[in-house]
C-alpha cells in the first residue's frame, strides 16, 4: 500500500477500497459483455453470410456474362430483402481474385487453401485496398475449380460495439461513483462505534474519569470491543479505588504506631533537655516501647512492599516446590514464636508450582494466626493430605458475621484489635494463594468446640514432575 493511502484516515482508505473493488468488478464485467456481445455480432454475420452463399451456377454465369470486373448487378443475400452490397470474387488455385461484384479483397493463404481443396470452408477478416475491414467466408465453387469469396463490411458491427463500449464506460463510471459514495457511507456507518470508543478513550486521557461507559449493542466485533472498553475502565476504577482505599488504610494505620512512637520520643527528649532523669523502670519501658512500635513498624512496611507487589502470575521465579518442606520450614518458625503450644503435624508429599518465599510466607501467616489465638499451653493440629493442608486452633474462633470480612485488607476483629498485627496477614495469604491456583478457606472448627479451621487446597501431585533436559549449547538454527 502506497504511503499517501496509509496516511489517509480509516474512513477513506475503507471508501476507497470499497470503491476500488467495485470499480475492478464493473470493469471485469464489463469487458466480459464486450466480448460476448462482440463474438455474438461476428457469430450472427457468419451464419449471414454462410445461410445466403452465391450458387456456383450463378457465380459461373456472371463470369461468362460480365467478366472479372465489379459491374454485375446487385445480388440480395435473402430473396425479397433490402439489397445488401456484397463483395465477391472468386480465388482460383494460384490465389488470383475474380471480383464479381464489389472491390477486390486481399486473398489469403486460407482463401487459397479452400480453393486448392484442402479445406472445405473458412471464415476470417479481410481488408479492401482502402483499408475498409470486411468480414470474409470462403467456400468451394463445386464443379469448378476455385473458391468463392462472399464478404460484407464490419462497419454495423464496429459501430454497435463502439455504441456498446461508451455505454459499458458511462456504466463503470457511474458504478464507480456510485460505489466510492456507498463505500463513504458505509464506513461512516460502521465506524460510528470506533469513533465513540476513540470518544471515550481520549476523554478519559483528558480527564481520568474511569466512569465513561459505551453503549454495547449486537454481538459483532465493535460490540465485543465495546464491552472490553467498559470492562478495562470498570476494572481501572476498581483499581484505583483500592489503591485510594489502601493509601487510606494504610495511613490510618501508620498513624497509630507514629503517635506513640513520636511521644515515647518527645517524653525521652524532654528529659535529656531538662535534665529530669526519667526513673530507670520508665525509662526501660518507654525503650521497649520504641523498640516495639519500630518493630510494629517495619513489619507493616513490609506487609504493604509486599501487597503492593504487582502479581507474579505464571512468571519465571514460579517453580515446583515441595508443600511439604516448604510447611515443615513455617512449623519450625511457628513453634518459637509459641514455645508453650503443642504443635502436631501430619504431612503427606505434595508438589505445586508457585514461589518459595511468597508461599513460605503465607503458610507462616496461617501459622501465626493460630497460635495468636490459641489459649496458653493449646495445640495447633497441622495435616497435609493430597494437596490440602489444615490448621486447627483452639482458640476463641470466629463469629459468623466476621467471617466474610476475614481476608479484606486491614481489617481486625474487635477481640483482636489489642494483639500485635496489621491486619494485613491473611490478605496476603488470599493473594498468594490466589496466584497459585489454589483456594484458601476459614470457618469454625467442625467438632462444635472452640477454636478456628484454616484450610488451604492447592493444585499438584504427590510426585515431582520429571525436570526438562537442558538446552544443548549449540542449538541447531
Amino acid at each position: 500500500m502506497p504511503a499517501r493511502v496509509r496516511s489517509l484516515p480509516l474512513r477513506s482508505r475503507l471508501a476507497l477500497l470499497i470503491a476500488a473493488t467495485v470499480a475492478v468488478a464493473v470493469a471485469a464485467a464489463a469487458v466480459a459483455c464486450w466480448f460476448v456481445v462482440r463474438g455474438a455480432l461476428y457469430d450472427s454475420l457468419d451464419q449471414s453470410l454462410r445461410e445466403n452463399q452465391v450458387q456456383p451456377r450463378t457465380v459461373v454465369d456472371l463470369i461468362d456474362k460480365y467478366g472479372c470486373q465489379a459491374s454485375a448487378p446487385d445480388i440480395p443475400d435473402n430473396p425479397g430483402a433490402p439489397v445488401v452490397r456484397l463483395t465477391i470474387q472468386v480465388v482460383n488455385p494460384q490465389g488470383k481474385a475474380c471480383v464479381i461484384q464489389g472491390e477486390q479483397l486481399d486473398v489469403t493463404t486460407e482463401d487459397t487453401a479452400v480453393a486448392e481443396g484442402r479445406a472445405r470452408s473458412v471464415t476470417h477478416n479481410a481488408e479492401r485496398a482502402d483499408g475498409t475491414e470486411y468480414r470474409v467466408v470462403t467456400y468451394p465453387l463445386t464443379g469448378w475449380n476455385g473458391a468463392v469469396t462472399v464478404a460484407r463490411p464490419l462497419t454495423e458491427v464496429e459501430s454497435t460495439l463502439q455504441d456498446l463500449t461508451l455505454l459499458l464506460v458511462l456504466v463503470a463510471g457511474i458504478g464507480a461513483i456510485g460505489a466510492g459514495a456507498a463505500g463513504l457511507w458505509v464506513a461512516r456507518t460502521g465506524l460510528r462505534p470506533v469513533d465513540e470508543l476513540a470518544g471515550a478513550v481520549e476523554h478519559v486521557a483528558r480527564t481520568e474519569d474511569l466512569t465513561v461507559r459505551i453503549p454495547v449493542e449486537g454481538e459483532d466485533d465493535i460490540a465485543r470491543l465495546s464491552r472490553s472498553f467498559n470492562a478495562m475502565t470498570a476494572a481501572l476504577a476498581s483499581s484505583r479505588d483500592l489503591q485510594a482505599q489502601l493509601i487510606a488504610d494504610a495511613g490510618h494505620e501508620l498513624r497509630t504506631p507514629l503517635t506513640s512512637l513520636r511521644t515515647n520520643i518527645e517524653l525521652l527528649a524532654r528529659s535529656e533537655d531538662t535534665g529530669r532523669a526519667i526513673p530507670p523502670e520508665d525509662r526501660r519501658a518507654l525503650l521497649a516501647s520504641v523498640k516495639a512500635q519500630m518493630a510494629e513498624l517495619a513489619a507493616l512496611i513490609g506487609d504493604l512492599q509486599e501487597l503492593a507487589r504487582p502479581d507474579t502470575g505464571p512468571g519465571a521465579r514460579v517453580q515446583v516446590v515441595a508443600l511439604h518442606e516448604v510447611t515443615r520450614h513455617a512449623l519450625a518458625r511457628a513453634r518459637l514464636r509459641g514455645p508453650e503450644l503443642t504443635v502436631t503435624s501430619e504431612l503427606a508429599p505434595w508438589y505445586v508450582r508457585a514461589e518459595p518465599a511468597a508461599l513460605e510466607r503465607a503458610i507462616v501467616n496461617v501459622l501465626d494466626n493460630a497460635v495468636k489465638f490459641s489459649p496458653p499451653h493449646g495445640t495447633v493440629e497441622v495435616h497435609l493430605s493430597r494437596g490440602t493442608l489444615t490448621v486447627r486452633d483452639h482458640g476463641p474462633g470466629i463469629s459468623p458475621d466476621e467471617l466474610p470480612h476475614v481476608f479484606d485488607r486491614f481489617w481486625r476483629s474487635p477481640s483482636a484489635r489489642s494483639l500485635p498485627g496489621s491486619g494485613l496477614g491473611l490478605s496476603i495469604v488470599a493473594r498468594t494463594i490466589h496466584q497459585s491456583g489454589g483456594t484458601v478457606t476459614l470457618r469454625p472448627a467442625d467438632d462444635g468446640t472452640a477454636g478456628t479451621l484454616a484450610t488451604i487446597q492447592l493444585p499438584g501431585a504427590p510426585t515431582p514432575p520429571p525436570e526438562a533436559p537442558d538446552p544443548p549449547d549449540n542449538p541447531a538454527p
